[in-house]
């Protein structure tokens, strides 16, 4: 029984973090050599809903990208993470682009974005990636001698916090974590404002994006009054280290 708890719970966790990693287990647990049956199955599957996704409404984008637009890990390829609509696709493809042409060398990073398959799915820890039109940008960071392509200041662009004023009390339950004790480990790099104002400036004018989520103290400190930028609310996580944008 404890053993069949066990493959429940993991069949669960894989489930909840890839979407697709619970049926490649319970695949898997039907061979002996299990560890390799799921790599196999897994590979198979994710592999699969490159193809199977876009009949059913979204696309993924790339992870191999030398481009102007790519993911920023390929840790989010290989959890499935990395599927929008074919609409926010181009809106991210534009607005790459454009980023590019105004600031040659620009590189334009996603984060999370969706699962492949099923409306409503929710992809953790995020309260509202669960469509395919919600998708999560890096900042773009500077060093010392100037732009920086392809730099997040962690390894995986999020939990790398912006310092700046709030007016969020402490409460319970919220997904707003300050992670203190993991900030001094982050790599010295500064926001480029430049490019976070023109980026900013190019979504709010798109007729197709609906809104945009940074924290207030970067919005004022950047000068964007657009309407389309908001405040995500106390209750969900921080928007400084990255910038979310949906239909």
């Amino acid at each position: 029984m404890r053993r069949l708890a066990g493959h429940g719970a993991l069949i669960v966790i894989l489930t909840m973090l890839t979407q697709l990693g619970g049926i490649a287990w319970g695949l898997a647990l039907l061979f002996r050599r299990r560890s390799l049956a799921f790599v196999l199955f897994y590979a198979g599957l994710s592999t699969g809903a490159m193809y199977v996704a876009p009949v059913m409404g979204r696309v993924p984008l790339s992870c191999l990208s030398d481009q102007a637009l790519t993911v920023q890990s390929p840790m989010y390829c290989v959890l499935n993470r990395q599927y929008v609509t074919p609409e926010l696709r181009d809106v991210l493809v534009d607005m790459s682009q454009h980023m590019d042409e105004t600031f040659p060398g620009t590189v334009t990073q996603v984060l999370d974005a969706n699962f492949p398959f099923v409306t409503g799915f929710p992809l953790l820890p995020h309260l509202s990636h669960h469509d395919g039109r919600k998708v999560d940008l890096a900042f773009y960071y500077r060093n010392g001698d100037g732009y920086s392509p392809r730099a997040t200041r962690s390894p995986i662009g999020y939990f790398a916090f912006e310092d700046g004023p709030t007016q969020c009390p402490q409460q319970w339950p919220t997904l707003r974590w300050n992670l203190g004790w993991l900030q001094g480990l982050w790599r010295d790099l500064r926001v480029d404002e430049p490019l976070m104002v023109a980026a900013l400036n190019w979504l709010g004018r798109d007729d197709r994006i609906g809104k945009i989520f940074i924290e207030p103290h970067l919005q004022a400190s950047l000068g964007i009054a657009h309407p389309k930028v908001r405040f995500q609310g106390c209750r969900a996580a921080r928007h400084d280290d990255h910038i979310h944008i949906q239909l």
